[in-house]
């Protein structure tokens, strides 16, 4: 261990390098030229000009949680004797600022690279060992004496840090943002429903009418679904609680000592206050990512229950002369540039259109968890690109959906009433008392002559008597029979 008497002096200075022009940096296949006012390296340099593929960048989560990833690994190496304190004091800070924010625009790459992860996992290391040069005035570029690889990367490879920042971006953006978007809807859907609980509705399947239910029953349907939904991607996610961390190269943990791999998920655990663990396996968790492909499927799931949801309630809210208007929407905008007045279920048709983004990505998120080959799998950028762009857009989308639709929607009482009046459906009830055949008949001369379901079941001879008792809209919402 160094003398801290010997540590140099870390300085007081703001993220950021006053330079013009370009600077050279070097690496083991020779030297590029690099912006002067960035702190990435000649691998992050040579990767950008080699893969400009699109617009997509490689998610900013990602690089913050390999923040925690390096913080993690320099505290055990120095805690092993690996990395003088003060080598280790300084790339924590620097970890510090990538975890804050603060270093965001050194991390340019784009999603289609490398598929280990490589050229990130170096952007990183570049980027923290020129920060940290910067801070005890050395000489950006120069390498020393922090190293990008002998130093920041110490003890570790792209084969194991990717998949281990992977786990901790998506554990947190899945855990912090999307369940509980998902349970704030849950929870507003079963407000509605306790508010709605003795409104009665005629219930449809296949799109035709069928027999009565309470509009909360029908939202307790919504409850359940997403109550199912949550427990899903709560029970998915937490499998990325362990962490390949210490697997180095092809999961032997070759160049790492001994009790690495445990102390750094024990660190980054406490750094993140979430109980991240060692993988009990290296093999497994970098030559697969069938843990990521699990988590991505629980997003899908949640989608497609998202999706019947806002679907339900676009088309329950269509009108308002010519629809089915049970539900009032709220009015968030205009609807169209031709048609005064018109107001559109905007809300809903974004989160079906996410949903649709959650569907196709988890093709994308299975095929590159399929390509696992042999000690590595290596499409794991695109898999955690898609993965992030689902968890985030399905957390704002469920927000806006419950915040700009359903927390203000009303029920068309009058609409509901006068489908109760002129439902036939509800002969259901009387075919226990009359028989079947009898009440089918009755339901085709009420649709054939344009009768009443009433007005039919007098002209067939069921007593005024027998049908109030039997056919009671509220009492049908109940289940069994009724007396007679």
């Amino acid at each position: 261990m160094t003398d801290p008497a010997q540590a140099p002096r870390m300085l007081d200075l703001p993220v950021g390098i006053d330079a013009a022009g370009t600077r050279r940096e070097f690496d083991s296949l020779g030297e590029v030229e690099v912006p002067a006012n960035r702190y990435w390296g000649a691998q992050t340099q040579r990767s950008l000009e080699h893969f400009s593929i699109g617009q997509e960048r490689m998610p900013i989560l990602l690089y913050r949680a390999y923040g925690y990833v390096k913080k993690a690994a320099a505290v055990v190496n120095t805690r092993m004797g690996l990395l003088p304190g003060w080598k280790g004091d300084l790339i924590g800070r620097v970890c510090d600022e990538i975890i804050s924010g603060a270093l965001d625009e050194e991390f340019p790459l784009y999603v289609f690279q490398t598929g280990s992860g490589t050229q990130s996992n170096m952007n990183v290391n570049e980027v923290i060992a020129n920060r940290c040069i910067q801070l005890i005035g050395g000489k950006i570029g120069s390498q020393r004496p922090i190293h990008p690889n002998d130093d920041v990367n110490m003890s570790q490879s792209s084969n194991d840090t990717f998949p281990t920042a992977m786990h901790i971006a998506a554990y947190s953006v899945a855990t912090g943002r999307t369940i509980p978007a998902l349970r704030r809807l849950r929870d507003v859907c079963e407000q509605k429903s306790r508010q709605w609980a003795d409104i009665v509705k005629i219930g449809r399947t296949h799109l035709q009418d069928a027999t009565p239910l309470t509009v909360g029953q029908q939202w307790s349907g919504y409850v359940g679904a997403l109550d199912d939904a949550i427990a899903e991607v709560e029970h998915v996610t937490d499998g990325l609680l362990r962490l390949a961390m210490g697997g180095t190269a092809v999961g032997t943990g070759l160049n790492a000592p001994a009790g690495f791999a445990e102390q750094v998920a024990a660190e980054i655990a406490t750094m993140t206050g979430a109980p991240y663990q060692t993988a009990v396996n290296k093999f497994t968790a970098q030559a697969t990512s069938d843990r990521m492909v699990r988590a991505h499927g629980g997003l899908k799931a949640a989608a497609v229950t998202l999706f019947k949801i806002a679907n339900d309630v676009r088309w329950l809210g269509s009108g308002p002369r010519t629809g089915l208007h049970e539900l009032i929407l709220p009015s968030n905008e205009p609807g169209s540039s031709i048609m005064p007045g018109k107001v559109n279920p905007t809300q809903a048709e974004a989160l079906l259109m996410v949903a649709i983004g959650v569907f196709g990505a988890d093709v994308s998120v299975s095929m590159a968890g399929a390509e696992g080959n042999f000690e590595l799998n290596a499409f794991r950028p695109v898999l955690i690109s898609n993965y992030l762009r689902s968890a985030q857009n399905m957390a704002d989308a469920t927000d806006l959906f419950r915040q700009f639709m359903i927390e203000g929607a009303e029920l068309d009482l009058t609409r509901l009433t006068e489908n109760i009046e002129r439902s036939v459906m509800m002969v259901t009830a009387l075919s226990p008392v009359i028989g079947y055949d009898l009440a089918s008949v009755i339901a085709h001369d009420a649709i054939d002559q344009g009768l009443s379901l009433r007005q039919a079941a007098l002209a067939n001879g069921v007593s005024e008597d027998l049908f109030d008792r039997v056919v009671d809209p509220i009492a049908l919402t109940r289940g069994g029979s009724a007396e007679v």
